[in-house]
């Protein structure tokens, strides 16, 4: 078996410059990573206090975390999940790897969406798992149908589904995730279901696909909804078939999630009016963005349903979007995210903003690259 070739994450090098201009004096606004610039919601930083005070801490999964997990599906989306089904991660990364590492095998192919979540194809090349990428374009609003996934020929062995989508914010209607789960059901195809951006829809409630296929892997963390990038706890909900897998996997590769994060947590799953008022900010800001991005040029865009991304077509001003995303940043301070990294085809000529940043950051980056947009479009005449 020949070693595994990962691509870089381009993002992360904006952000690394990003971050080198700010120190050198730059005012920078960074909407390149999909990341709230809100910090955990107030009960659960009251929370983690207690617990520094008052426990010393080890290696430990909560059980009243994976119990409240469990009954947030039955209260959100009418399914009954066991708390032994949950298992708690450092993230929605490792829950991923843990995904994919449980349901399949070395060689075997794996669909998934372009434009995507980078690590979905970089984490299936690292397992030594075959990415089977299909082309999703505006017609499909940049989602996997099942139509797509029943002309595969062969059908995979697995797909990975995101809805609300990284990079571009669209849902998967119901009536769409019932027939991709009757597709994969007769193809006998394994759905992973990233649900990471669920509760930050803009367009009514998201479904999850336990909904509509109860053999499904879901994928999910309190870093978007819940604003705990850097507390690292995600979870993995596992089908009863895989859970034994899944536990053997996580125990040997990742130990446990951080006990204070597990706690805090617990917390922050009943803060709803704090996070509630974190969504209502972002809503502001994609209406910001949706009004403003047709004055620079910018009219081919993906519909935002959910998330905090936009994603833009900009292949009348460029073919590079690295380095377009480099000039607008050395010149504006407005970091952005490289449409390579989601679509290694036809990413070059896209870019993606992230508007979960405060409001007055939006509006103030729309300020600054007005005028850079106009001069682009000037020059590129």
């Amino acid at each position: 078996m020949t070693r595994a070739e990962i691509e870089p994450f381009h993002a992360i090098g904006i952000s690394r410059l990003a971050h080198q201009l700010n120190g050198e004096g730059a005012q920078v606004i960074h909407m390149e990573f999909g990341q709230p610039s809100t910090g955990a919601p107030a009960p659960a930083i009251a929370r983690a206090h207690q617990v520094l005070d008052a426990d010393g801490m080890g290696y430990w999964e909560s059980p009243a975390l994976k119990a409240r997990i469990a009954r947030h599906y039955h209260e959100t989306y009418g399914v009954a999940v066991e708390a032994e089904q949950v298992i708690l991660t450092c993230g929605a990364s490792p829950a991923l790897v843990l995904a994919l590492s449980s349901a399949f095998t070395p060689g075997d192919r794996v669909a998934l969406a372009r434009p995507g979540y980078v690590a979905y194809r970089n984490s299936l090349k690292a397992l030594h798992l075959t990415p089977v990428e299909i082309a999703c374009g505006s017609e499909s609003r940049y989602q996997l149908t099942a139509q797509a996934l029943a002309a595969l020929d062969p059908a995979p062995a697995g797909v990975i589904i995101a809805s609300p989508a990284n990079p571009t914010g669209t849902i998967i209607p119901p009536e769409e995730l019932a027939a991709i789960a009757r597709v994969c059901r007769e193809r006998n195809i394994r759905i992973v279901s990233d649900e990471i951006y669920h509760g930050l829809s803009y367009v009514g409630p998201t479904h999850s696909m336990l909904e509509f296929e109860p053999t499904a892997l879901i994928v999910n963390s309190f870093s978007k909804y819940f604003s705990m990038v850097g507390w690292r706890l995600g979870w993995l909900v596992a089908p009863a078939d895989l859970t034994a897998r899944a536990r053997a996997f996580v125990g040997n590769l990742f130990l446990t999630a951080p006990s204070l994060s597990q706690h805090a947590g617990l917390a922050a799953m009943d803060a709803r009016d704090e996070l509630e008022g974190h969504v209502a900010v972002y809503r502001a800001n994609r209406q910001l963005l949706l009004d403003a991005l047709p004055s620079l040029g910018l009219t081919a865009i993906a519909p935002p349903d959910g998330a905090f991304y936009i994603w833009a077509d900009i292949g009348h001003l460029t073919n590079d979007s690295l380095a377009f995303c480099e000039r607008l940043l050395r010149d504006t301070g407005v970091a952005t995210a490289p449409g390579l990294d989601f679509d290694p085809v036809e990413g070059r000529r896209f870019i993606r903003f992230s508007f979960a940043v405060s409001t007055q950051e939006v509006r103030e980056a729309l300020r600054r690259i007005q005028p850079w947009f106009a001069a682009q479009a000037q020059n590129s005449r």
